[in-house]
């Protein structure tokens, strides 16, 4: 069951906010990464690269926690504990790009942030992700 995102704390997912997203390993060790997300107002967006860690773990263990601190007030926080809703590869060149230019400024991701050599080395996939617990404070 997919729980919806406080109104309160909706903002910290719609701006361009560096999350943690925390996966778990094949040995149960939580793995821990700094990403760039969307919110479409149900899913957390999640996009990786095919054979990261994350995008591993996911595969395996379709679970993450996405972590979300203000950074006016880190005691202001929105944690969602998520199970993956959908994989696609669809668009997610497309989707990267688009967060690229939200949080850094520059459009395209390859070519633009990232080297564009890189674009044929790696397959982005969406991980959309489905909040079933939240705990939103501050």
């Amino acid at each position: 069951m997919t729980v919806q995102i406080p109104d309160s704390h909706k903002d910290l997912l719609e701006k361009p906010i560096y999350a943690v997203i925390s996966t778990v390993m094949a040995n149960g060790q939580p793995q821990s990464s700094v990403v760039w997300c969307s919110f479409d107002g149900t899913h957390i967006w999640l996009n990786t690269a095919r054979s990261r860690m994350k995008d591993k773990n996911l595969a395996a263990r379709p679970m993450a926690t996405v972590l979300v601190m203000d950074p006016q007030n880190p005691y202001r926080y929105l944690e969602a504990r998520c199970t993956v809703a959908e994989v696609t590869e669809a668009g997610a060149v497309d989707h990267i790009s688009q967060l690229s230019r939200e949080y850094t400024g520059k459009f395209p991701y390859y070519g633009g942030y990232a080297p564009a050599e890189r674009a044929q080395k790696e397959t982005r996939v969406i991980y959309k992700l489905a909040p079933n617990k939240v705990v939103a404070y501050g």
